[in-house]
């Protein structure tokens, strides 16, 4: 069962909703959130990533860093560009890609669920990067980025959101890169109630994206447990914001690799090493893997075709995955990478940045890319249920979650 709550959401006051809403603070350099908050004093990366406030040569992980979030958060509060519903309220939340929408619920999901594994995971997280959002989240006294879940599809809850989506929206904007945004309150009691009841319906949901800030989000809630021994389970900390989404409207894009050398090997010894592992083609044209089992690579100003050995495949949740294949048959033996969460010699390229970003990527300052098919939405499901963790960068998810539309007081 699971629990999703309403909450006394606070949202940018009506008509701001263009000229806060943020994206997520870790798709951002250094230098380029600076760059993006330039002219943008509205902005809620400003909050996301305070260092922005302070000079280049500030640590952007002091004290006064996070203070800083703080102060410029509430204040927004205060002078009205942000307002606070009074009584609590479910928002139903819409983006729009490429001809292709994705509804979800905004909403708070339960600490007891995460660690119960009710909420289940497919990534490890690192404790490094956990730390600045907990203390960004324990400063703030507020979650500013929502999860980014996913449930299997549920038709009441699909009936609910369409009865609510008929109605004229609160919000609707389409944001610089041509992400479609809008939000629809739901506070009619009844709906409200049916919400709730249909996903405790709901065995297990799951983290598509975001698991970084799900951690963060749940330590912070643990640690005011400690300080408030005497909780009954109702306070606000024991919730984190979330936008929960059915699996039949959400995509997984591709998450490919770059590595930046042959380990030594020729051009010709590293394709008959490839060929050991894969059916070979050139490839007329470039053109992104059509199925599970096909992957491209982009080698010395060509483009291969490779499809996966039937001999070689497991059927196991993760190392079934192409993405285990490629890693455990080829990267691994091959090209010495054992860890590609900390080898130096191999990168990741969003499938969002399409073959070209590959290409120049391998053409610039690496030496061969890989672009492979990405995984499904049931195999995510796959390997949570299995309680597995899939490869390091396995999974992008596009369009993103904008930060500073939902704010959930803690």
């Amino acid at each position: 069962m699971a629990v999703v709550r309403p909450f006394c959401c606070i949202h940018p006051a009506k008509g701001l909703e263009a000229r806060i809403a943020a994206l997520p603070y870790d798709v951002y350099s250094k230098e380029e959130a600076r760059l993006a908050v330039k002219g943008e004093p509205l902005s809620f990366l400003n909050i996301d990533r305070p260092e922005t406030m302070f000079p280049e040569t500030q640590d952007m992980y002091a004290d006064e860093v996070y203070q800083a979030a703080k102060k410029r958060l509430w204040k927004m509060v205060e002078e009205g560009s942000f307002v606070k519903e009074k009584e609590p309220v479910y928002y139903i939340y819409e983006l729009s890609m490429q001809g292709r929408t994705q509804t979800g619920i905004v909403a708070c999901t339960s600490v007891d669920d995460y660690t119960g594994q009710t909420i289940r995971r497919h990534e490890n997280t690192r404790e490094e990067k956990e730390q600045d959002r907990i203390r960004h989240v324990d400063t703030c006294g507020a979650q500013t980025g929502p999860i980014f879940l996913a449930y299997r599809a549920r038709e009441e809850i699909r009936r609910i959101m369409e009865e609510v989506k008929a109605e004229a929206p609160e919000f609707s904007f389409v944001a610089s890169d041509g992400i479609g945004h809008a939000g629809w309150k739901v506070s009619d009691p009844d709906r409200i109630q049916k919400l709730s009841g249909a996903f405790e319906k709901i065995d297990h949901i799951y983290i598509a994206d975001g698991h970084h800030r799900a951690a963060s989000a749940v330590k912070v809630g643990l640690k005011r447990r400690q300080a408030h021994p005497g909780y009954d389970g109702t306070e606000a900390f024991n919730y984190f914001l979330s936008v929960l989404f059915p699996d039949d409207e959400l995509k997984i894009m591709d998450y490919n690799r770059v590595v930046k050398d042959l380990n030594g090997l020729g051009e010709d010894a590293f394709l008959l090493k490839v060929r050991e592992k894969f059916h070979v083609s050139l490839a007329d044209e470039p053109v992104k893997p059509a199925c599970k089992g096909q992957m491209l690579m982009y080698l010395h100003s060509r483009w291969y075709c490779l499809s996966t050995r039937e001999e070689y495949i497991q059927d196991d949740p993760v190392e079934g995955l192409d993405v285990a294949y490629l890693q455990r048959e080829l990267l691994t033996p091959v090209l010495g990478i054992k860890d590609p969460r900390t080898d130096s010699r191999i990168d990741f390229v969003g499938g969002i940045r399409g073959l070209k970003a590959l290409k120049d990527r391998a053409d610039q300052d690496m030496e061969a890319a890989f672009a492979l098919y990405p995984p499904s939405m049931e195999e995510l499901f796959r390997v949570s249920d299995a309680g597995l963790l899939m490869p390091p960068k396995s999974t992008w998810f596009e369009p993103k979650l904008r930060s500073g539309l939902f704010i959930h007081e803690i």
